[in-house]
């Protein structure tokens, strides 16, 4: 059975004295026999499997409905697209922003300290000379930004002086 490629019997024939008998095993307890050589399927067979089904497309929604409908009504309405939730956070932002600029001139102040001691350090060290020209730059840069932020401050003090007394800075000014 070998030199051919088939399998071997799975019987054992007894020696020629006894008779053979017939050897009976349940359907689940036979081992499944294996071919010699490993057979291909043809492609019907593998189409007809669920090896080339695909699940359907279900597309979820993205954004929130509702909240799409309420601004298309709102710009129907009024024929402006302003959200009060948009209003909120515009606002939110400014008080951010107006918290961040006095750190960022107490930033400036402490750059211009930390170059000032370099400047210092390498003068020290012999080699203010090669240093000199770029720290003065920065400084002068740091100086300048700081220039802005306090004219910007300024402003802002003057707009909320004029909302607050429009009167008596009026005839102030007049006299």
């Amino acid at each position: 059975c070998l030199p051919g490629g088939d399998a071997l019997p799975l019987q054992r024939f007894p020696p020629s004295s006894k008779q053979p008998v017939p050897v009976s095993y349940p359907a689940a307890c036979q081992p499944c026999r294996l071919p010699a050589r490993a057979l291909l399927r043809p492609a019907k067979v593998c189409q007809a499997g669920d090896a080339y089904t695909r699940e359907k497309f279900k597309p979820q929604p993205t954004r929130d409905l509702e909240k799409e409908k309420r601004r298309l009504q709102n710009i129907l309405a009024t024929g402006k697209d302003e959200v009060e939730e948009d209003v909120k956070q515009v606002f939110l932002r400014k008080k951010e922003e107006e918290i961040a600029e006095p750190d960022r001139f107490e930033e400036l102040m402490n750059e211009i300290q930390e170059r000032r001691e370099f400047l210092a350090e390498m003068e020290a060290l012999g080699q203010g000379k090669k240093y000199q020209g770029i720290v003065l730059s920065e400084i002068s840069q740091k100086l300048h930004e700081m220039e802005i932020i306090d004219k910007k401050r300024s402003e802002e003090m003057r707009n909320t002086m004029t909302k607050a007394f429009p009167v008596g800075i009026k005839s102030n000014l007049q006299d």
